[in-house]
């Protein structure tokens, strides 16, 4: 029963009589003008028609959802595009108004336009039938246009009865077809086509894509997670459909970035992030602790596994290439920490945590106990956070004449000993010739344990802070070096005592292991403090304003006035010294580590 007093529901009429039509669907394009991130195609088709050079075949390849359905259908409007009165005479791009033929090739129903599925008609019988009937003028139309999708699924007997009606169709007839496994399709049918790859769209125009849409369906949603759709859909402008779609009947409201995490049992990208940084700190107990609190609350171990080689992915893109974390796809939060990231952590160590999680994504795949699984992939990544690699083995090993080389580590079950190192039996190890990683054959010699570090190592004089920095430089411990030039302010220097004020997002944890560090470096004890005092601005902060003093030196020079005002919009970036060129065996020598010889981090050069 209804309330009579209750007014009508505005929707129910138009719910009754016009079912409701998917965002897919609904937005699907029906001209060139509508096709998003496909440039080069409609341009190329374009030219084709206003020179009047119009192949007899097309074949458009790309993923799923990139529209080649859909470019299938623009074309066959387009080749066939008439006005009522009369004033279109030819084929053209420029359709502003629906036309004679329009709506109906569209929608399918065009008795000219024929379009097949490959996937269920394969046989021979069914291009037979296309053989037949191409022989035959159209009936409204000025081309009679054979759409075939998934061509690729049609049978080997059956391309080859295609082969001589491609190759010599009827002026009126044309053919497209659509292929997501170009592959498969025979070069002798491909060489009768004229090919078009549909790219996949890019994350940042489909964000403003999908924020068109969600505008005309008067739907807030936040950027944030525009951001995480348009990434999830890998390029597929329908998948990105589909799922703000799903997104806006999950959300019953505004779609935030949490809900759409949410419902695709995607990790909270921020936790993901602080696990990256506990993983790179070498600090096992920090990345138990919080992925253990994302799989309580529902977090799959592959899915955190996955999102983890992502951003590792991601911060490797921004330490090759910095304008990467520029791209408005990503959160303002993870922009910023991946360029923090990219300029601590040197390139070996994020190659190497990659090929460690895409090898535990195989075995968490596998394993009968998945979080158990990823916590042991988690502690592998932990503990060679900081071991050297191969080359920097070999160079400890050459430093302590063929002794087991000392590894310093970020947790106190991979540090060396305090104390005086027992005698034990000799032990075989490999020399520090090339055979020890898969060089010539010399044979193993005899070797004894390494001594103290503190008896072993001579003492090394640090008289300035910048020495220090530079030492962690030379001793390619790139995150410490980070550490010191970025959040750390000096107060106090004397040589073995340390006195120093944190930034705020500054690693508390990595106090207790500078200590450690300097005394294996320096060969002597050192003590670090943290101070409340201000201090000096950091390294990094003094570093950045010499680099804007030097930009705006370069920019008051004529001669540079003249060349940006020969360039509209263009600007100073980097300057840099030029230094006298050295033989290059120097050059080998000073620069076998990634920073310069001098320690800095080579913004002024």
């Amino acid at each position: 029963m209804t309330d009579a007093g209750a007014p009508p529901n505005p929707h129910s009429a138009g719910q009754a009589s016009t079912p409701y039509r998917v965002l897919a669907r609904k937005y699907r394009p029906s001209s060139f003008d509508d096709l998003i991130g496909q440039e080069a195609v409609v341009r190329t088709v374009s030219n084709a028609f206003e020179t009047g050079r119009i192949p007899q075949a097309w074949i458009l390849t790309g993923v799923r959802g990139v529209g080649k359905t859909t470019t299938a259908r623009i074309l066959a409007r387009a080749l066939n595009y008439e006005m009522p009165d009369g004033s279109v005479k030819g084929p053209t791009v420029q359709m502003p108004t629906l036309g004679v033929h329009c709506q109906a090739i569209m929608e399918s129903r065009h008795m000219d336009v024929l379009e097949m599925d490959a996937a269920s008609h394969t046989g021979v019988d069914d291009v037979r039938q296309i053989n037949d009937s191409v022989r035959y003028a159209p009936a409204s139309a000025r081309y009679k246009v054979y759409i075939i999708d998934e061509v690729h699924m049609l049978s080997t007997a059956a391309f080859n009865a295609f082969l001589k009606t491609l190759e010599e169709p009827p002026e009126h007839a044309k053919f497209v077809f659509a292929t997501t496994e170009i592959r498969k399709v025979p070069v002798t049918v491909l060489s009768r086509c004229q090919r078009f790859d549909l790219r996949r769209v890019e994350a940042d125009v489909l964000m403003k894509h999908l924020a068109n849409i969600a505008a005309k369906e008067n739907v807030e949603i936040e950027p944030e997670a525009l951001g995480i759709i348009a990434r999830a859909a890998e390029g597929s402008v329908r998948d990105s459909l589909s799922l703000l779609d799903q997104a806006i009947a999950h959300a019953a409201g505004t779609v935030k970035a949490d809900a759409v995490r949410q419902m695709l049992g995607l990790a909270d990208r921020t936790r993901v992030i602080d696990l990256f940084d506990s993983l790179a700190r070498g600090d096992i107990a920090s990345a138990f602790r919080e992925f253990r609190d994302q799989y309580d609350v529902g977090a799959d171990p592959i899915v955190v596994l996955s999102d983890l080689a992502e951003f590792v992915n991601f911060v490797t893109r921004v330490k090759i290439v910095p304008a990467t974390a520029d791209n408005v796809a990503y959160g303002e939060t993870e922009r910023v920490r991946a360029r923090d990231f990219a300029s601590k952590i040197s390139m070996r160590a994020l190659s190497r945590m990659w090929q460690m999680l895409l090898k535990g994504i195989t075995e968490v795949q596998a394993a009968t106990r998945p979080a158990a699984a990823a916590e042991m992939v988690l502690v592998r990544i932990a503990y060679v956070a900081d071991l050297p690699t191969p080359d920097e083995a070999i160079k400890m090993l050459e430093q302590n004449g063929g002794g087991s080389p000392v590894v310093s580590g970020g947790g106190a079950t991979r540090s060396a000993p305090a104390g005086p190192v027992a005698s034990a039996a000799p032990v075989r190890i490999p020399t520090s010739s090339p055979s020890s990683f898969g060089g010539g054959g010399a044979r193993p010699q005899m070797a004894t344990p390494a001594p103290d570090p503190q008896a072993a190592a001579p003492v090394l004089r640090v008289t300035s802070f910048t020495q220090l920095v530079a030492l962690a430089g030379q001793k390619r411990d790139l995150l410490t070096k980070g550490a010191l030039e970025g959040d750390m302010r000096l107060v106090r220097f004397e040589e073995g005592r340390l006195e120093v004020a944190l930034e705020p997002n500054a690693s508390k944890t990595m106090i207790s292991d500078l200590a450690r560090k300097f005394e294996l470096w320096t060969g002597r004890r050192w003590t670090v403090i943290v101070s409340n005092e201000p201090g000096q601005p950091t390294l990094r902060s003094v570093n950045q304003a010499a680099k804007q003093e030097h930009a705006r030196t370069a920019e008051a020079d004529p001669r540079v006035r003249e060349v940006l005002s020969r360039f509209p919009g263009a600007k100073v970036v980097e300057v840099r010294r030029l230094a006298p060129e050295a033989p290059e065996s120097d050059i080998n020598a000073d620069y076998g580590s990634d920073d310069p010889p001098d320690g800095s981090d080579g913004d002024d050069l």
